[in-house]
């Protein structure tokens, strides 16, 4: 993933929420009268507010609200002198206690099984979904990593000319990349329990999501490949190398051939999406792994063996790229139809709409890290070589913290649905605590082992000795990255999308500011004083968010028990 662990932030899971955005801090529903033709509950609050509870016939016309509790019992009806369903009574025509007592529990026993989606305890339950999130997002960023040291061997003019190409590659593509991914799983799993009974005559599953979305990254895939081929050096002078640099022949070289794998990259993101909609996490770990483990083999061959040096970096990413592609592609086929019988079954309003807002977001971290990188590269070779080994590391070391980020959003996405503030509050305070804790082991284990680190990618004694001044920053911002990455988690958990993108905006303002001006003082060091300024404020953001007694996080300002009273009828 590399930079996509800063940019992803993962949209909550497609789980229904109550909306925050009515002030009451009580909710009424008003029970339907005798003989209505529904039998459940319908609403007498905000439009807003879309109840996602078992609904519950008591009898005609009375009054129950929703309290507020700290337990997963979030739906306790008030009864004051009900009258009884119309197929419960006793021989003397009374109320039979002992069927409203089984209706009752019937009900918030249903409520209950909602909050169990992660049985056990909430710290197992989190540390339980990171782990494979952590094995998941782990591959790709250490195919870079290996890729990055490969490079290095072969001199700092190299390192640095790779560095700007990836950088220019990873720019372009994730900025529709990380949407399309996000929103592909949460549409193809709402698709799912929509449509699971419906199959094409071969028996496979047949989803306009998963049409869609295969379609739209062919599409996106082609439009990024003809611009990075044909504006490779357009977009190289934008990140300050220009013809007359050394860097710039063998840049330009390196970004035309990774464009080529532009395609496969988005087709293969997409693809992941989609089987993640499916519930299905192994096979897009199987088949990234045998991908990966393919560019390892080439990597060294092309490099040295070939002697391509840069170019046979190049050539083995594009190989293991539509190698993933292929195979994940022959796997979806297995399961559903690729494309519908007729194009005009296609639906891509959704994607473009739902995709805006996380557009947004991703174009201002983006945009922040691209300044960054052009600051450095207009240092010199030898600091864009630093830069480089720095920034790698600085991503790898995330990916700890992006997964515990995705379990907590989890957790938080299933239990805010139905009311369960209480394990809401104690999923984002563990992943605050541990998010913390594993920041602050990360810091000392690299401010430790930081300059063994550097010579697995360079010898070179000029580049090390600039990797050496930023050092301090990688290491020290890791209790901050960590602390940034939880808070969206948090956030988006709870579906808290305008706050995040309307901050994160504020945000990558403030610290391209501090990007554009300190470099010019402090050299590279001021690069990564920009870039602790930008992981700074995100968490101060999420900080700001918490302590708000308005929004989804109210319920953290209330008393244990916010008790309803019942309205008059």
């Amino acid at each position: 993933m590399g930079m996509s662990a800063l940019v992803s932030g993962q949209p909550a899971l497609l789980c229904p929420k109550p909306s925050w955005r009515s002030s009451a801090r009580t909710r009424t529903v008003r029970a339907p009268a005798a003989g209505s033709a529904s039998g459940s509950a319908s609403a007498a609050y905000p439009s807003s507010f879309s109840p996602t509870a078992p609904s519950l016939s008591l009898g005609p016309t009375k009054d129950f609200t929703w309290r507020r509790t700290g337990t997963a019992r979030a739906i306790i009806p008030l009864l004051h002198a009900l009258p009884p369903p119309q197929d419960a009574q006793d021989d003397d025509g009374t109320a039979s206690s002992s069927s409203l007592a089984l209706a009752l529990q019937k009900e918030e026993d249903n409520a209950l099984s909602f909050s169990r989606l992660y049985p056990g305890t909430v710290g197992i339950d989190l540390i339980l979904l990171a782990l494979p999130a952590v094995l998941g997002q782990a591959i790709d960023p250490m195919a870079q990593l290996m890729e990055t040291a490969y490079i290095g061997k072969l001199g700092a003019l190299e390192l640095a000319s790779a560095g700007i190409g990836v950088a220019i590659f990873n720019i372009l593509s994730k900025i529709f990349n990380i949407p399309l991914l996000s929103i592909a799983t949460s549409f193809v799993a709402e698709d799912i329990s929509k449509n699971a009974t419906k199959h094409s005559t071969s028996g496979k599953l047949e989803l306009t999501s998963v049409s869609s979305a295969l379609v739209l990254a062919a599409a996106i895939g082609t439009i990024e490949a003809l611009a990075l081929f044909l504006g490779s050096g357009l977009f190289l002078k934008l990140m300050g190398v220009s013809p007359v640099s050394p860097m710039y022949t063998s840049a330009r070289l390196f970004l035309s051939l990774r464009a080529l794998g532009a395609p496969a990259n988005v087709i293969m993101l997409a693809v992941q999406g989609i089987f993640r909609g499916f519930k299905d996490t192994k096979t897009p770990v199987l088949f990234i792994g045998l991908g990966n483990l393919s560019a390892v083999v080439l990597l060294p061959l092309l490099i040295y063996g070939f002697k391509l040096g840069i170019t046979g970096a190049a050539i083995s990413t594009v190989a293991s790229q539509y190698i993933i592609a292929i195979l994940l592609m022959w796997s979806l086929s297995k399961r559903a139809v690729l494309l519908p019988p007729r194009m005009d079954q296609l639906e891509f309003g959704g994607y473009l709409k739902s995709g805006g807002m996380l557009l947004g977001r991703t174009l201002s971290i983006l945009l922040t890290m691209t300044i960054g990188t052009s600051m450095a590269a207009r240092q010199g070779p030898t600091a864009m070589a630093a830069h480089q080994i720095c920034l790698q590391v600085w991503l790898a070391v995330s990916l700890l913290a992006d997964a515990l980020a995705v379990s907590a959003q989890a957790l938080i996405a299933s239990s805010y649905a139905v009311l369960d503030y209480k394990r809401v509050q104690k999923a984002a305070m563990f992943a605050l605590q541990i998010g913390l804790v594993s920041g602050l082991a990360l810091a000392v284990g690299l401010y430790i082992s930081f300059g063994s680190i550097a010579r697995l990618f360079t010898n070179d004694p000029q580049v090390l000795t600039v990797v050496s001044s930023c050092a301090l920053f990688v290491c020290a911002s890791q209790p901050v990255n960590a602390l940034a990455f939880i808070f969206d988690g948090l956030h988006y958990g709870v579906s808290d999308f305008d706050y995040v993108a309307q901050a994160t905006i504020v945000v990558g303002v403030i610290s391209s500011l501090v990007l554009l001006y300190a470099p010019r003082v402090f050299g590279l060091a001021g690069v990564w004083a920009g870039l602790t300024t930008l992981m700074g404020l995100r968490m101060a953001a999420g900080i700001l968010r918490l302590l708000w007694k308005s929004g989804p996080w109210s319920f953290l300002h209330e008393e244990p028990e916010t008790k309803a009273q019942p309205l008059a009828s």
